[in-house]
């Protein structure tokens, strides 16, 4: 009897769901499931609402209508509450504006090369999300428009970024391609080979400084190159020096003077943003040129010996060119990055399995990545540069303040188990999110780790930033073996370029 009235009540429910006034009434058949490991289900369409219940990763919930972002879904008590719907995927019938069962098959396909994609109603990274596509998965590509493919799966179909689909066929392109007949020399220490021009692409293999390679084509900032023999794949093109440039290599030069542009400059052992500091210059220091390289001038240093300081950082006093910032760092120049080394002081974070602090390892990633993000000619603001305590307001505080293009807090997480590891991103609101992406992509490809995914996150310092604000969780110190791998110098070196990278990806597809 009890049973019964309860599908009576639900169908009731449902029924009256379809004709409320306001929001968008959906048909009873539709469902969504949590697509992360929690959400928290609210007694109405907005974060004021009381909180009623948790849902739980892969769980599955009748839809009863929606409102703007919000879903209100039928929880197993009966009862109805009201979710975000970025943190789920909606799951449709023939009646939805985003199913189109009667479509054509096509020939056209392609893979998803992202962790998480969303599916949207029109091409606009501000329509409504209608689903969410993982990766590897194999879609049917309909129609292209600017930078968006209209693509089906199942029985849903709708708009997706084309940078996360690896097009399968050659029917619809997914971006502008040259063939080139330079050659490219490797400048960065390492550089990841990837399936297609795209960071969320699979990593294929890797090349190394001063290795040299035919440019097959060029895709917008990305290189096709024969990586191995009978192997081919996708480089970041900012780092390959073309030969039409290598008459500057290792140019010697009639005397000259450059003169430091910024207090703090580094200066390095070799021409690379990714090699170790050797002492940092203030304004107004000059030095002798000894030669050019690339887009580095050698400078001879006061104890005699000599160093590298990026072309960009200095004025020259000569004969000798103006070098102008390369690559991906015409993306950060000038934006505004507020770093927060997470914890601090009294407040000591996470403890490692051999005794390692959080808060002495986000402070070190975040100097490393200040050093990358200055070269690179952005504005950086680090909330704690020393082992002190800052309250989590001041935090966000500072991010508001200097009107932060982008606010990441680090963090290094801990867990019960010793053998969870990997690294997480997370964002609290829908305007965090493409950045949490970027920034996550770019880092896992950067430093080989276990993916855990990008995740919505009830964290002070981003839940109350009006501002762009992430925070990632870099790795696990309770997994013994991971804390090895993220306290060594290889990893912090890592860390710091994968969200260099992620930064300027983000800026470049954001300006």
């Amino acid at each position: 009897m009890v049973k019964k009235y309860s599908l009576l009540l639900l169908s009731i429910i449902l029924i009256f769901g379809a004709f409320m006034p306001h929001g968008k009434s959906v048909a009873a058949t539709e469902s969504i499931t949590i697509s992360t490991d929690f959400v928290n289900v609210r007694g109405g369409p907005g974060l004021s609402y009381p909180l009623i219940e948790k849902v739980y990763r892969d769980e599955k919930y009748p839809i009863v209508k929606e409102q703007g972002d919000w879903i209100e879904i039928q929880l197993a008590s009966g009862q109805t509450g009201w979710l975000v719907n970025w943190l789920v995927t909606k799951e449709t019938n023939s009646n939805n504006m985003g199913a189109h069962p009667n479509s054509e098959p096509t020939d056209n396909t392609g893979i998803v090369n992202g962790d998480t994609l969303n599916m949207r109603t029109e091409p606009s990274a501000t329509s409504p999300v209608i689903g969410k596509l993982t990766y590897g998965t194999s879609v049917s590509i309909y129609a292209k428009q600017d930078n968006w493919l209209e693509v089906g799966f199942s029985n849903l179909r709708g708009w997706v970024s084309s940078e996360f689909i690896d097009s399968q066929s050659t029917s619809v392109s997914s971006g502008p391609t040259q063939k080139s007949k330079f050659t490219g020399t490797v400048t960065a220490n390492s550089l990841s080979v990837r399936s297609s021009a795209s960071l969320n692409s699979t990593l294929i293999g890797s090349v190394t400084m001063g290795q040299s390679f035919t440019i097959l084509e060029e895709n917008n900032s990305w290189a096709k190159i024969e990586y191995k023999s009978g192997s081919f794949g996708w480089v970041a093109g900012w780092f390959l020096e073309k030969d039409a440039m290598k008459s500057q290599a290792r140019q010697a030069v009639k005397e000259s003077i450059i003169t430091i542009i910024y207090s703090g400059t580094n200066i390095r052992n070799r021409p690379d943003v990714q090699s170790d500091v050797v002492e940092r210059a203030n304004q107004g220091d000059t030095y002798t040129v000894k030669s050019i390289i690339n887009d580095w001038y050698e400078i001879i240093l006061n104890n005699g010996k000599t160093g590298y300081i990026a072309g960009w950082l200095v004025s020259t006093n000569g004969t000798n060119p103006q070098i102008v910032k390369p690559g991906a760092e015409e993306y950060l120049k000038n934006k505004t990055i507020v770093l927060d080394p997470g914890h601090g002081g009294t407040d000591k974070g996470a403890t490692g399995a051999s005794g390692t602090y959080e808060k002495d390892l986000t402070l070190l990633t975040a100097q490393r990545l200040s050093d990358k993000l200055i070269a690179a000619g952005a504005n950086v603001y680090v909330t704690r540069t020393n082992d002190s305590y800052l309250q989590l307001a001041s935090r966000v505080n500072m991010a508001r303040n200097y009107n932060a293009d982008a606010f990441i807090s680090l963090h290094y997480d801990s867990n019960i188990d010793p053998s969870v590891r990997g690294m997480t991103g997370y964002y609290y609101h829908s305007y965090q999110q493409s950045l949490a992406e970027s920034i996550f992509a770019s880092t896992i490809g950067q430093t080989k780790m276990q993916s855990r995914g990008v995740r919505f996150g009830d964290f002070h310092v981003i839940r109350e930033n009006s501002q762009k604000a992430v925070l990632m969780e870099l790795g696990y110190l309770s997994n013994p073996a991971e804390e090895m791998i993220i306290k060594s110098s290889g990893f912090q070196e890592n860390a710091a370029s994968g969200l260099y990278d992620g930064l300027a990806r983000y800026f470049k597809e954001n300006p």
